[in-house]
């Protein structure tokens, strides 16, 4: 036999709201997780320097840019032909790493911040040697925080999953958040 607490139920509803009469509207912007249906395998991406992964590299179809993954750090594109970078729309100036005025030649989303334009240095977003291995249209490379895609409507795509910043760009302009792949 069974024994527990026995006595009448009390409820109280001072503290209690009252449910919302309908739904807010949906964000402007996508909240749904993104496609994992696409994924390339990112070890065929991946460069090596003394054994560690420095990045995961990859050209467009087009060969008309040059994007990477550096793990847990940011990914970006920089144009393949040298350091214009021909967005439509695009800034005339960013603040270089030493804060002045220079011409962009970057576009890139960090793992906490939001995606920006960038005047890096140096090319950061090209391997050191050979050419990066081309990601086909409408598949996804995701590796270290962070996932891109390449797609002919809407171009080159990148997200950090930390923040869920990202860009989407070619050279007819850009837009300061990803583009996911739909899937097949």
């Amino acid at each position: 036999m069974l024994t527990g607490c026995a006595g009448p139920a009390v409820v109280t509803t001072e503290d209690a709201e009252a449910p919302p009469a309908a739904a807010p509207p949906a964000p402007a912007t996508s909240t749904a997780r993104p496609s994992n249906e696409l994924l390339v395998d990112a070890s065929q991406y991946a460069v090596r320097v003394d054994g560690r992964v420095v990045g995961y590299f990859f050209r467009s179809p087009s060969g008309r840019w040059n994007c990477a993954i550096v793990p847990r750090e940011q990914a970006g594109c920089q144009a393949a032909g040298g350091s214009t970078l021909p967005i439509t729309g695009a800034p005339t100036r960013v603040p270089d790493a030493d804060g002045d005025p220079a011409r962009p030649t970057a576009i890139v989303v960090s793992r906490s911040g939001a995606a920006h334009f960038a005047a890096p240095a140096e090319p950061v977003f090209s391997p050191g040697t050979g050419t990066a291995r081309e990601l086909a249209f409408d598949r996804i490379l995701a590796a270290a925080g962070f996932r891109c895609n390449v797609q002919e409507a809407s171009g080159i795509s990148c997200l950090s999953e930390a923040s869920g910043e990202g860009f989407t760009f070619s050279a007819d302009g850009y837009t300061l958040s990803y583009t996911d792949v739909a899937p097949a």
